[in-house]
């Protein structure tokens, strides 16, 4: 099976974006499942149940999340009805909503999906790391192929979460730089990696948002409000090739397309 990754969605011009460009691509690569980062969907800063809904509509099957996903508080209503939704695993057992999630293709086949979240250089959360271990063995019970959003700004933490999980899950996908990095690769062990997959927002900005208010923030370190940034619009993640039956990677492909 070909899985789509979406990296972090950045608001109503990377919504509209992936609402276009996604039905084209399930058909190009013959895609079973799409999962999304909406975390930074809404003025470019948390996700809202009207977004969450157009983009499950649009033929996204799974939204992952991260730091960002309690800024609207509309959401957590959202989140415990739908499991279709997620939020790092490794927040505390109190938080809202799911880490993880199974989805069934057409064809029949279960898919785990997980969301983490790292702590280098963001919020004092659980262990990502001991998180995803203890949710293994139950996980790989019910899917032999799971895939794994990693959110996080380190890029040795994600790289080191590659490693940790390498031939235990399908792929591990980085998310949260809005970067697209050129790493991506399948490791011995048959678990597809890449560093970040990248957004799906405006490209002429500063990760999405207005050039000249992040510069501006920049020279000054005085707080101005960040907005999403017009212009065009690239759509950017990875495809990656599975083995229904062992859950082991075969490929993994960089997706970045510009949408308007």
């Amino acid at each position: 099976m070909r899985i789509l990754f979406l990296g972090d969605i950045v608001g109503k011009p990377g919504r509209r974006a992936v609402e276009r460009v996604v039905p084209r691509l399930i058909d190009n690569h013959n895609l079973a499942l799409v999962v999304a980062n909406c975390e930074n969907v809404t003025d470019g800063s948390g996700v809202d149940s009207d977004a969450a809904q157009r983009l499950l509509a649009s033929g996204v099957d799974v939204l992952t999340s991260g730091n960002h996903i309690w800024r609207r508080n509309e959401i957590v209503e959202f989140i415990e009805a739908d499991d279709r939704l997620l939020r790092p695993l490794n927040y505390p057992p109190e938080t809202p909503g799911k880490g993880w999630t199974i989805r069934e293709t057409a064809g029949g086949v279960p898919v785990a999906i997980v969301n983490l979240i790292g702590r280098v250089f963001m919020d004092s959360v659980d262990c990502p790391f001991r998180a995803i271990d203890r949710a293994l063995p139950s996980l790989a019970n019910r899917a032999r192929v799971i895939v794994v959003d990693m959110h996080g700004e380190a890029t040795s933490e994600k790289g080191a979460m590659g490693w940790f999980l390498n031939g235990r899950v399908s792929a591990v996908l980085g998310s949260h730089t809005h970067v697209q990095t050129a790493d991506e690769r399948v490791l011995p062990g048959g678990t597809a990696f890449i560093t970040d997959a990248g957004m799906c927002g405006p490209s002429e900005a500063v990760i999405g948002v207005d050039r000249e208010a992040a510069i501006r923030r920049f020279i000054t370190h005085m707080p101005s409000k960040l907005e999403v940034a017009h212009g065009p619009v690239a759509v950017a993640g990875v495809v990656v090739e599975v083995e229904d039956s062992t859950g082991r990677a075969l490929s993994i492909q960089r997706i970045h397309e510009v949408a308007e």
